[in-house]
């Protein structure tokens, strides 16, 4: 870190570092204020600081450069390289901003003598905003999922397969990659600018890259966040001792860190407290080596790397028989030791891999061999269609909706149970002035314009400071201190996002016409665009509160809706069903990361109109290099095969069948039904037991679901780095940063290098 910095404090606050006796004077102020007076003249200096640094950290010239888009973009094309690929054998993606931030970093390292204006903090926002966009587009752009489902697993009498050109993917994916990028900027305001929502990942970027620049800066923001909300509090206490009731301004929201194995507790506390722990990291620590944490990457991506080219001439390295040769061949209990599976697990945590390990078990231990026996799954084990493979995914398939139904339900009626009181009376209060624009969440100032802290800002400060104490206890709910943002200059203006918004969808409409023609109704797109933007609402909120966005859910969500929407009739129901659900999961993936990135921004002073143009651009170029990479990827290999089974497909033809009502296996309504009531009710025990301490052995659904249907393989990968990530964070009480960055370069090194092997499997290259 920078010497001016500041320390970590025993109770979590950050300070500026001036002199020893100045810091010891100054947080004596902070935490002994006699007065309202002084408790305002705390608050003040601290929005006055933060404001400060937002409006400088903005007017910089690297907010937005080309050189930061040509990494990012660079960046962004080897993620989605290597997002297609374990896309495409298990569903998985990683956005990867983290390592992007990292690598960026290294390279404006490597050529700073070379470069006249220097690498700053928001010019790695930007190049990792833009690498982000890039690379989630295999997963945004239904290429992982849907359009493998579309063009393999399509039957005959559903209108399939449906084969497209080069040309009309990139117009699909193109046509759905906007929208969901522009409805996030008006979420902006309420998520992060008011409640303040935790976005981990976003926050963990954003200290990564704080601690890399080691610019003091950024502690002046988190004292805002956190200092604020601590003098907040203090001053509640005040009124509550001396009137007998809390400050109506103080809102209180619920908010879900995740404990220690993994899973999720609630906590009630202040909404600028729910802030403050992981913000004020940004002005703590020290700055590092950033060429060890280099080294560490490298090294995890060459021996990725090593693993990726040896297992192309010894294919038999992706399913050792560790169990011995029986189960490996009659029940697919296989062990692949990749490196890049290993790193999966240790992002996904000990709690979500031990989960997927107990699905493994239910499915493919005593599911599997039970419908084998019965024969209600005659076929070979491994084949989707008659065999126990095909079987045991309605019951995974089951256990994801149950979930799903459960967990956004609660999302939808938390923000109105919490909020809802607090929104009533806003809207009613901007009904009665006339001011509609601030119902809908404008994110203009009620200024007008934003000015660097002159003097008209200072009298103002004055005035509010002068204040009787009398007249704050009589009217608390009018004692609100500017919300601190970046310079309005600086923001998406309103009519710039409405406008874009109606493009966008217009040409998502055209584009999903050209592409699918008369297969796909005008009204089911509209419909879909709909449930998207409402949707993407809960995934927004559920990312910044849990940091796991549920578009696995909202997909499923938007699949059921549309059940009852297009008659099972329809010889294009399934088509169309298929397609509701992309959209859906397009838009919430997009509002989703757009916001993590704007919460990274926004604690590092970035300007959001850069990020947002970035995140536009890298979404255009992103959805034509995920096009181009799954059309290379297919053309190569056998899809569905041995290297790519596409099971995350199989999930969504799947589900469109069901709701479609087109039948199923034998018995496998009974038990997909009986699986999807228990955990049902265990999703709800999941919901009620947040906080406590038996919260994280309540198996979760979807990570259950995930273990049932990939194959084993996969799974005891992914466990041995749930277990790494569970000795290294809590056993050994260690820092996130070492083991996140390994498995980074373990995921990189085989996601890049398999590049390399498209190529030998293109030449028929033979194996050992």
């Amino acid at each position: 870190m920078a010497p001016d910095r500041g320390a970590q404090q025993p109770d979590g606050h950050v300070i500026s570092e001036t002199s020893p006796r100045e810091s010891e004077d100054s947080n004596a102020d902070l935490r002994k204020p006699s007065t309202e007076e002084d408790l305002e003249d705390d608050e003040l200096s601290a929005v006055e600081e933060a404001q400060q640094v937002l409006a400088h950290r903005a007017e910089q010239a690297q907010n937005f450069t080309i050189r930061g888009v040509l990494v990012g973009l660079a960046i962004g094309v080897v993620i989605c390289f290597s997002n297609t690929y374990f896309g495409l054998q298990t569903g998985w993606v990683s956005g990867m901003t983290m390592p992007a931030a990292l690598i960026g970093f290294a390279f404006f390292k490597t050529i700073a003598k070379h470069i006249d204006l220097p690498f700053t903090p928001v010019e790695n926002v930007l190049v990792q905003t833009v690498a982000g966009a890039v690379g989630t587009m295999p997963l945004g752009c239904g290429f992982v999922g849907v359009m493998p489902a579309l063009n393999f697993l399509l039957k005959s009498n559903e209108n399939g397969p449906l084969q497209l050109p080069a040309g009309k993917l990139i117009l699909w994916s193109l046509g759905i990659c906007f929208f969901g990028v522009v409805f996030a900027v008006p979420l902006r305001k309420e998520v992060i600018i008011r409640e303040k929502l935790k976005f981990p990942s976003g926050t963990a970027t954003a200290l990564i890259i704080s601690v890399l620049h080691g610019d003091g800066d950024d502690a002046k923001i988190a004292r805002h966040e956190s200092g604020l909300g601590a003098a907040r509090r203090r001053s509640a206490d005040i009124l509550r001792t001396r009137s007998g009731r809390s400050q109506d301004g103080l809102r209180r929201s619920s908010s879900i860190l995740p404990d220690a194995a993994g899973s999720t507790q609630a906590v009630t506390s202040v909404s600028d407290q729910s802030a403050e722990p992981e913000e004020s990291l940004l002005g703590s620590g020290s700055k590092g080596d950033w060429k060890a944490k280099i080294r560490l990457l490298t090294t995890a991506f060459g021996v990725s790397a090593f693993y990726t080219i040896s297992s192309y001439f010894i294919p038999h390295l992706h399913g050792l028989p560790i169990f011995g040769l029986p189960l490996a061949n009659d029940w697919l209990w296989k062990l692949n030791p990749s490196p890049a599976y290993v790193g999966q697990g240790i992002i996904m945590g000990p709690a979500t891999t031990l989960h997927m390990l107990l699905g493994a078990i239910v499915g493919w231990g005593i599911l599997s061999p039970l419908a084998k026996s019965r024969g209600w799954a005659s076929g070979p084990v491994d084949d989707w269609t008659s065999g126990s493979k095909g079987w045991i995914v309605w019951v995974s398939l089951a256990i994801m909706l149950a979930d799903s139904v459960v967990s956004l339900g609660w999302l939808v009626l938390r923000p109105l149970i919490t909020h809802g009181p607090r929104w009533y009376n806003e809207a009613q209060e901007h009904l009665q002035n006339g001011n509609i624009w601030r119902i809908l969440g404008s994110q203009q100032s009620e200024r007008g314009s934003y000015k660097a802290l002159g003097s008209s800002e200072r009298s103002g400060s004055h005035r509010l400071r002068s204040r009787s104490a009398s007249e704050l206890k009589a009217r608390p709910e009018k004692h609100e201190l500017p919300e601190v943002d970046a310079p309005p200059a600086h923001l998406v203006p309103n009519r710039v996002v409405l406008a874009l918004l109606i493009l966008s969808i217009a040409f998502c409409v055209c584009a999903i016409r050209v592409v699918f023609g008369s297969l796909v109704p005008y009204y089911a797109i509209f419909l879909s665009i709909v449930l998207a933007l409402l949707l993407s609402i809960m995934g927004v909120r559920a990312q910044g509160e849990t940091d796991l966005n549920p578009v696995s859910g909202i997909s499923k969500l938007t699949q059921l809706v549309f059940a009852l929407v297009i008659p099972s009739s329809n010889p294009n129901a399934v088509t169309i069903n298929l397609l509701a659900g992309a959209i859906s999961e397009s838009g919430a993936l997009q509002a989703g990361d757009m916001m993590q990135d704007l919460k990274t921004g926004h604690l590092l002073g970035a300007s959001p109109k850069a990020q947002f143009y970035g995140q536009m651009i890298g979404s255009a170029v992103g959805a034509i290099a995920s096009a181009g990479v799954y059309k290379l990827y297919t053309s190569v290999y056998e899809v569905p095969g041995g290297m790519f089974q596409v099971p995350t497909a199989y999930v969504w033809i799947f589900t469109a069948r069901l709701v479609t009502g087109k039948g199923l296996p034998h018995m496998a309504w009974q038990w997909a039904l009986g699986a999807g009531c228990i955990f049902a009710l265990l999703t709800v025990v999941r919901i009620r037991g947040q906080g406590k301490w038996w919260q994280a052995f309540v198996p979760g659904g979807i990570a259950v679901a995930v273990g049932m249907y990939n194959t084993p393989s996969f799974t005891l990968a992914r466990t041995i780095g749930g277990l790494i990530s569970w000795y290294w964070r809590w056993y050994r009480k260690r820092e996130d940063t070492p083991v996140m960055l390994l498995a980074s370069g373990l995921i990189l090194g085989e996601g890049l290098l398999s590049i390399l092997n498209l190529v030998l499997a293109s030449m028929n290259v033979p194996h050992l």
